[in-house]
């Protein structure tokens, strides 16, 4: 009888252990449309901000007691917009404080301290405002979707196949789930001001598998989400110096930075290397140029991409002489296929992840460096820019 009842709690106890730990998805947005001031879409629970641009959700899933891993994917497909833009998505975790949901909506202001030359607002952490924690940044591609037809026919080159659909971007989040469980906002911008935009699904994917579980401290987010926020060009006269406080001391300490260089046209900061420096109490902590040269591996998803031709010499296999020879061609270069300032169209950003170890309690000191290149008339210099940290306590 002991060995029954033991063997049937045992496999009780097997079956609510594999229950708990199922894979958990949850979906955000499906076939959400972001634009400027075009079509809204069918989901009643999406809030629309600043003409459409801007999108949030309320979201709520299990608080996840031993943790979990987390990951997001977000798929896009263009609406009609050509243009590659710049995206991000975030998350707001107190919105009854200041955030950018009530500063956008009228309610709040952003506190004097956020800002940054009297001019660049809700760029820096206060004791009353946190900017949000970015998720993922990413960069829409020229057109994918709406104009993956014949429409593009005779700018695709030959070694890819076809154009795709839409365009697919994955990350692991998992030092992040403090903020996606339990209650919270999820938002995505896209800088688009177009009145077709974009169509969006988003969904987060909890595997209920424990894990450490940190917490976060946002520092810094220079992306002009909203009316009011200028454009974050003052990198070129002024290094960012931000302070702040640890009430315990914190362990295993990270930093985030995530840095895009953006305007500017041919010779702007979108595509010359400018160095990033990042200092923590006056220490180097950091000090890269962030750049991609692979954009090309991206061309499948750029229709609309710009193409111009430039003669080249290639080797190639003559059958008939039965060997190689050396021609004059005329070959495509897309525009999507320039390296740039640490992203491409149609791809996702990582972040540089700094191993900081322990820090004491008090306060600390965050300062960023880049000598940037001016905005003056058309040519928009910027740069986007988040900062925060990840630890234990």
């Amino acid at each position: 009888m002991t060995t029954r009842i033991l063997t049937l709690l045992l496999t009780v106890f097997s079956l609510t252990t594999s229950i708990s730990q199922e894979e958990l998805s949850c979906s955000v947005f499906k076939n959400q449309p972001i634009n400027f001031g075009g079509e809204e879409g069918m989901d009643s629970e999406v809030i629309r901000l600043q003409e459409g641009r801007i999108i949030y959700k309320k979201v709520t899933v299990p608080k996840f007691s031993r943790g979990t891993d987390v990951k997001i994917k977000l798929s896009l497909r263009s609406n009609g917009d050509r243009w590659d833009k710049s995206g991000s998505c975030f998350i707001v975790t107190n919105p009854d404080d200041i955030s950018i949901i009530n500063v956008s909506e009228g309610k709040k202001e952003f506190p004097t301290e956020s800002t940054i030359n009297k001019k660049f607002k809700g760029v820096k952490a206060t004791e009353t405002y946190k900017p949000v924690v970015e998720l993922l940044r990413f960069m829409t591609p020229f057109g994918v979707g709406f104009y993956s037809n014949d429409i593009g026919k005779h700018r695709k080159p030959v070694y890819i196949p076809k154009w795709e659909k839409e365009v697919v971007w994955e990350r692991d989040i998992s030092h992040l789930n403090s903020l996606v469980t339990n209650t919270f906002y999820i938002g995505v911008w896209i800088d688009s001001w177009t009145k077709e935009g974009y169509e969006v699904d988003l969904s987060l994917v909890y595997s209920n598998r424990p894990r450490a579980t940190f917490k976060v401290k946002s520092l810094v987010n220079t992306i002009p989400y909203i009316n009011g926020q200028s454009l974050p060009d003052f990198f070129a006269n002024v290094s960012l110096e931000q302070a702040f406080n640890f009430p315990k001391n914190a362990k295993n300490v990270k930093l985030y930075y995530t840095a895009t260089g953006h305007g500017g046209h041919e010779g702007g900061d979108e595509f010359i290397k400018i160095r990033n420096s990042v200092f923590l109490d006056n220490k180097l902590v950091l000090d890269t140029i962030p750049w991609r040269d692979d954009c090309a591996s991206f061309r499948r998803f750029n229709p609309t991409s710009g193409v111009w031709l430039k003669k080249d010499s290639a080797s190639y296999i003559d059958f008939e002489a039965k060997k190689y020879k050396i021609k004059e061609i005329e070959e495509r270069i897309a525009s999507s296929d320039l390296s740039r300032s640490n992203w491409c169209p149609g791809s996702h950003v990582k972040p540089f992840v700094v191993d900081l170890g322990d820090l004491k309690t008090g306060t600390h000191t965050l300062k960023i460096s880049i000598p940037a290149t001016e905005a003056n008339e058309d040519k928009l210099n910027h740069w986007l820019v988040t900062v925060y940290l990840a630890y234990e306590e």
